[in-house]
């Protein structure tokens, strides 16, 4: 029976972390690198808008309507 390595196991869940991530998503409040992504998840919750803060996109015309849609859900 052979064991597996402590560093191969932890190799492993990062790399499930990874593969499991939505693209775009830079938080959990929705940042987004392109304005399609936040168009994607906006068209998700229910928002008709996006909107930029700091450079990145965000889903709804801003964020007190994001946080409206996601309370929704």
């Amino acid at each position: 029976m052979r064991v597996i390595q402590p560093l191969s196991a932890l190799s492993f869940g990062v790399l499930a972390l990874l593969v499991n991530q939505r693209p775009g998503l830079a938080h959990g409040k929705g940042l987004y690198a392109t304005e399609t992504e936040a168009k994607q998840r906006a068209a998700e919750i229910g928002c008709t808008a996006v909107h930029k803060n700091d450079g990145r996109w965000m889903p709804c015309a801003d964020e007190r309507e994001l946080h409206q849609q996601l309370r929704k859900q």
